[in-house]
């Protein structure tokens, strides 16, 4: 599934199994250049470079990379991709240092494989001028520094973990593999305060029509 709305692209390829998605958004700016959004795990680095290629996008043209949080499944490409589009790279000043391994991340989840320091931090209710204009939400409970973006204008919201997507339904972010279930709820209920249209979860979905009554539908099991 290349791209899935205009200029905004879920990259193939970087899935380890059928059975576990995840969804790697290359998302085009204002003018010439691209956002990437999460990197995947270690080694998908390979295969976003082929995507690349394939769309014939100059690796040079992406000029940041964004990450919602610390998890190696969103960070494990991060150093190689970061070295090969030498794109800035931006997180939420909590989940800063735990990418950085400073200090060793103790949650639930797989901490990064080796740490790495990203370029600029974030706060909530940031402004990035990246993907057409997005907005920082810290989004706590899946991880400390848990951050969703959303650009106000096409009314698209990048949710990190917050949310899963189990076939049609929309449901709050597994337990099992969460820092503070109730701290996510409440993330949740914060962001289904905004106006969205298109949610681009990381694992299952992407929902792309109709997607606030979806999340406001949401229940806590699958």
């Amino acid at each position: 599934m290349p791209e899935i709305l205009p200029g905004v692209h879920q990259v193939e390829g970087v899935d380890p199994s059928p059975d576990f998605s995840t969804h790697v958004y290359l998302v085009k700016d204002k003018g010439p250049t691209w956002t990437l959004i999460d990197t995947g795990l270690p080694g998908a680095h390979a295969a976003i470079e082929k995507y690349l290629a394939l769309h014939r996008i100059e690796p040079t043209s992406i000029k940041k990379i964004l990450l919602t949080h610390l998890h190696r499944d969103h960070t494990g490409a991060l150093k190689a991709m970061a070295n090969h589009t030498h794109a800035k790279t931006y997180a939420h000043w909590i989940e800063a240092a735990y990418i950085a391994c400073d200090p060793p991340y103790d949650g639930p989840g797989t901490p990064p494989a080796e740490p790495f320091r990203v370029d600029e931090t974030l706060k909530d209710g940031d402004s990035i001028d990246a993907a057409g204009g997005l907005i920082a939400y810290h989004t706590p409970g899946h991880t400390p520094g848990h951050t969703s973006y959303y650009q106000p204008e096409r009314k698209i919201l990048f949710s990190g973990d917050l949310f899963f997507v189990f076939g049609e339904k929309v449901v709050l972010t597994v337990p099992d593999y969460t820092h503070h279930n109730s701290t996510a709820l409440i993330s949740a209920r914060r962001v289904n305060q905004l106006s969205v249209e298109s949610l681009m979860t990381y694992h299952g979905g992407p929902v792309l029509k109709n997607a606030g009554k979806a999340m406001r539908a949401f229940s806590r099991e699958p």
